[in-house]
């Protein structure tokens, strides 16, 4: 059984229809007493990090999220459901996130180039990564798709297992041994996206 968290901040349809072309049924769930239930998580995300853990502590999903990782089993955040993951971000902070990860989340650095990149960063792009199941049966170049502003940055680069070049190379995948998280958009990258969460499924 998987579960989608709902805490009123994610495209929850596109990702339960991506489980659903996979054959898989999860479950939209709003209420964090129920995560127990659930073999593995998904927290999905759109908008502001700040809003996002006010959602989160109004309905006492925090905690539980925090509770579940401890479980040992396996949950995923994506595009903004992984930025919560880590302790802090800088985006109208700084505010603290879940703590599941060491780091933060910070803007793109567009003082950097004498013209300053376009964010957000919004399109496909490719995900260097490094071995880990989750990237099982990928095309060669794994391309995903983007819409972000922010990216995270580890504290223990082991924890990151995707890069992505933007001007600079930034994390675009995390995993710290049950809790893992992605940049991209797998419910919006076709072919490798669907691999991706057949994969989660698959752990």
């Amino acid at each position: 059984m998987i579960g989608i968290v709902d805490y009123n901040m994610g495209n929850l349809a596109s990702v339960r229809n991506a489980f659903k072309v996979l054959g898989v049924d999860a479950t939209v769930e709003s209420d964090p007493d129920n995560f127990k239930r659930y073999e593995k998580l998904i927290l999905p995300g759109v908008g502001a990090f700040g809003d996002a853990m006010e959602h989160l502590r109004e309905r006492g999903m925090d905690e539980a999220l925090r509770h579940y990782a401890k479980s040992g089993r396996y949950m995923m955040g994506i595009c903004l459901g992984m930025q919560l993951l880590f302790e802090e971000s800088d985006e109208f902070g700084p505010n603290e996130g879940l703590g599941l990860i060491k780091g933060r989340v910070q803007a793109f650095d567009t003082r950097r180039f004498s013209h300053p990149l376009k964010v957000p960063h919004m399109g496909w792009n490719r995900m260097f990564t490094k071995e880990h199941p989750l990237f099982d049966k990928l095309d060669a170049a794994h391309y995903l798709y983007f819409v972000h502003s922010y990216h995270a940055v580890c504290d223990d680069g082991a924890d990151s297992i995707g890069r992505t070049e933007y001007g600079y190379s930034f994390t675009s995948a995390v995993a710290h041994d049950n809790v893992l998280g992605i940049q991209p958009h797998p419910e919006k990258s076709h072919k490798n996206g669907l691999q991706i969460l057949r994969n989660f499924i698959g752990l």
